[in-house]
């Protein structure tokens, strides 16, 4: 009888294990499952269902749908309007600020993918949610060849209309050529990872 209970608490501490290692590769920042789109769609699930709500007034980007429009200015102040600016292509939005680090991390291999597109694939654009002059000066250090609007952070902010409720940073989103929102992404895209996501 002894034996037959240690057996079962093994089994049961061993079960608990595994199903912690696996909440741990859904919640980690750096599990496995957080680089699939089951794992993005379940930490986006959870971050919409745990965040404040948007303002009444506010258009929310959702999966499926059309991106409500943007209006951003450059470093130079002109504004651009997403996703008309880029109608009739993809575009990948990244979200990030220069006090970021993972956001800073993942900027080379967002330029790298941005140079391979060309004039015809899918188009990156950068959102800074941060202050020109720091932005400008980081640039300066980290240079990209692709376009950078800028807005400010709260609760209006083109990361919330994007469906980043939280705020979390970077997050980016692929906007297809239709204007519709298709995927999500929470966290930095590492080398080479970004072809996958957005095929």
């Amino acid at each position: 009888m002894a034996i037959s209970s240690t057996v079962k608490l093994v089994a049961l501490a061993l079960g608990a294990g595994a199903l912690g290692l696996l909440a741990g590769q859904f919640v980690g920042g750096g599990g496995w499952l957080m680089r699939t789109e089951l794992g993005q769609r379940f930490l986006q699930d959870r971050m919409v269902s745990g965040a404040p709500k948007p303002p009444a007034d506010l258009a929310v980007a959702s999966r499926g749908q059309a991106m409500p429009p943007i209006t951003l200015p450059g470093l130079d102040g002109a504004p651009t309007q997403l996703p008309q600016a880029y109608a009739g292509r993809p575009i990948m939005i990244n979200l990030w600020a220069s006090w970021c680090g993972p956001c800073i991390k993942e900027m080379p291999e967002l330029n790298r993918y941005a140079k391979a597109q060309g004039g015809q694939g899918t188009q990156v654009v950068g959102i800074a949610l941060d202050n020109a002059g720091d932005v400008a000066a980081f640039l300066q250090r980290v240079p990209v060849d692709y376009p950078i609007l800028l807005d400010a952070p709260g609760p209006r902010d083109a990361g919330v209309r994007l469906g980043n409720l939280k705020g979390v940073l970077p997050y980016t989103v692929l906007i297809g050529a239709d204007g519709k929102l298709i995927k999500q992404r929470i966290g930095p895209f590492e080398d080479g990872e970004i072809e996958g996501w957005v095929d």
